[in-house]
């Protein structure tokens, strides 16, 4: 009966024994707080660099800026898809950010008047990229940081790694916001005098860094491994279910 009540005794500290807060969060927050950065800093200047340098009207501005937010918001299916059943989370992110940056960095070349290249074409396929990139994302960097903490253990610790996660949200979707419009403004560049190349070009850099930090805690990481569509299995638990209930 001691021998028992020992086992049960020291199975109970096992059980609460303190987990270490996981180090790769803070890799995962740095990498969210500039990508926010980097999509609300283009976008304070968007609907005024299509106006004003690439000439459109305000219906046809109006129309590729809110066509742009749209898909931003329709691509993140595809992302949780491609992170499910293909390549998991960590791989999708990395490999839409390459993307995301490739948009960046064209909308920033098109913003160059004196490369000479077609900024209407560069800045559209820019965009589109932009949407790709944050749209890809989106479903997969806050799922990664949750996979980061053990739970029912670190219960607490994950609800505040939400709480940090969603401030560096904002912070840098605030920080980007009030700064880009001064870069494009106050600035002048290429014997303009507004400097659209170095606003563009900001959160540009922003998001090469956003990159280049998620990378860097790779080897901190837990992977979970692709678990498949849930959709998959949500769709064949109800045709299992009306199977059974047609057949009595």
């Amino acid at each position: 009966v001691k021998k028992k009540a020992k086992e049960e005794e020291a199975e109970g500290e096992e059980q609460f024994q303190p987990v270490p807060y996981p180090k790769s969060v803070f890799f995962i927050v740095g990498n969210e707080f500039c990508e926010r950065f980097s999509y609300y800093g283009m976008k304070a200047i968007l609907s005024i660099y299509l106006k004003k340098k690439l000439h459109f009207t305000e219906d046809k501005a109006t129309v590729i800026y809110h066509t742009f937010s749209m898909f931003c918001y329709f691509t993140p299916i595809f992302g949780a898809m491609i992170a499910d059943q293909l390549l998991g989370k960590f791989k999708t992110i990395v490999y839409i950010s390459i993307i995301y940056v490739l948009g960046h960095l064209l909308k920033t070349l098109a913003a160059i008047p004196t490369l000479g290249i077609p900024p209407v074409e560069f800045s559209l396929i820019g965009l589109a990229l932009i949407a790709i990139g944050t749209g890809g994302i989106k479903p997969c960097v806050s799922a990664f940081g949750g996979d980061q903490f053990k739970l029912p253990e670190q219960e607490r610790h994950l609800q505040t790694f939400f709480s940090v996660f969603y401030f560096s949200i904002n912070a840098g979707s605030l920080i980007s916001t009030v700064l880009t419009p001064v870069l494009r403004e106050d600035v002048e560049c290429f014997g303009d005098d507004t400097c659209y190349s170095l606003a563009f070009g900001v959160p540009a850099i922003l998001m090469f860094v956003a990159t280049i930090i998620i990378i860097m805690g790779k080897p901190l990481y837990k992977m979970v491994p692709p678990q498949g569509s849930i959709l998959k299995r949500v769709f064949g638990s109800i045709g299992y279910a009306l199977k059974g209930k047609c057949n009595g």
